[in-house]
Parts: C-alpha cells; sequence; structure tokens
C-alpha cells in the first residue's frame, strides 16, 4: 500500500519547504506550502500513481494523457508559474504573468525541496538547476520571473545555499526582473 509513502513523501516535502521558506523570509507563507496534496483529488491520485522517485502526477499524465491532480495543484497554489498565465487584454491569447516575488521565492523554496526528497543522498546544489533546464520551465514563464529564478538557480549551483538563501531573503521587489548581469556579480 503506497498510502504511507505518499504520506511521508509529501509531508517531507513540506516540512523542507517550510524550513526553507523561513530562510529565505517568507516562512508563515511556507506554513500554507501545498495543503492541497492533502485534498482527495490529489491524495488519491499520489497513492494510486505513486513511484517514489518522481511525482505521481508524471505516472497518471503517462497513463490519460493528462493529470487530474496536477491540474487541481496548479490552479489553487500561486508557487507554480502556471497559475499565473491569463488572457492578455490586446493579444487574446494566453500569456504568461510575472509572478508576486512571495510567490517566486516559494516556488524556488519548493524546486530545492523537490530535488532533495527525490534525489535523497546524491542531491546537489545543481540539481534543482539541471531540472529547470531539462523542463524548459523558462521558456514558458513571464521573461522577468524566468530570469530572476533561472538567476537564482546558478547562484545556487555556484555559490553555497547559506549564500544563496541570504541573498533571496534579501532580494526586493525593485530588483526582479532587472538585468540579472549584477547577480552573476556576486
Amino acid at each position: 500500500m503506497h498510502f504511507f509513502k505518499h504520506l511521508g513523501t509529501i509531508t517531507n516535502h513540506r516540512h523542507k519547504v517550510i524550513g526553507i521558506c523561513f530562510k529565505l523570509g517568507i516562512g508563515r507563507q511556507g506554513l500554507f506550502h501545498d495543503l492541497s496534496k492533502y485534498s482527495p483529488t490529489e491524495f488519491i491520485s499520489g497513492i494510486k500513481y505513486y513511484q517514489g522517485n518522481c511525482s505521481p502526477n508524471a505516472k497518471e499524465r503517462e497513463i490519460f494523457g493528462y493529470s487530474k491532480a496536477w491540474l487541481h495543484h496548479k490552479g489553487r497554489n500561486k508557487h507554480h508559474f502556471e497559475y499565473w498565465v491569463d488572457i492578455n487584454s490586446e493579444t487574446k491569447l494566453y500569456e504568461p504573468v510575472k509572478m508576486p516575488l512571495r510567490y517566486l521565492k516559494e516556488m524556488f523554496a519548493d524546486r530545492v525541496a523537490a530535488s532533495k526528497i527525490y534525489k535523497k543522498k546524491k542531491y546537489k546544489d545543481s540539481d534543482p538547476y539541471e531540472y529547470y533546464l531539462s523542463r524548459e520551465s523558462g521558456l514558458k514563464m513571464h521573461p522577468d520571473t524566468a530570469k530572476t529564478l533561472e538567476s537564482w538557480l546558478i547562484m545556487l549551483k555556484e555559490k553555497s545555499e547559506k549564500f544563496t538563501f541570504k541573498y533571496i531573503k534579501d532580494f526586493k521587489e525593485e530588483d526582479y526582473g532587472t538585468d540579472s548581469s549584477k547577480m552573476s556579480n556576486l
């Protein structure tokens, strides 16, 4: 029965995100991270398609061509860039919207925590960046969101976790979306 394994995975992930969120200065927000994973729509799919080394949504998507749990999840959790898509009033097309900074910070925490949960002892600070590149996520996000997230993931890869977390904690709204060359000089 995958009930306890799935429950353990999502709970451990949440706890890691909460810890990182406190280090990023958004601790209160971290306390509410991924609560929808305990809802019947997401939890039952998580048990049914549990794999242990990656999201159960991937298996559900492989079987049905979509994941009902993921559609539920991304529509309720603002730390996913997919939540931030709306119709552009000029083009009348669905386009990415710049994420508010606090949700971008939570997305960073989510990616680091997920890499640690799935990689376990093999985790390296380069893993969240490699995952980002493998999914071509930056092509689907608002350019300012992608630029900032990518610079933080590179910083994590090249500097220490402690350095990167402090940098993000001190990161201000006015720096969001600016030229990332400033960050590369750190």
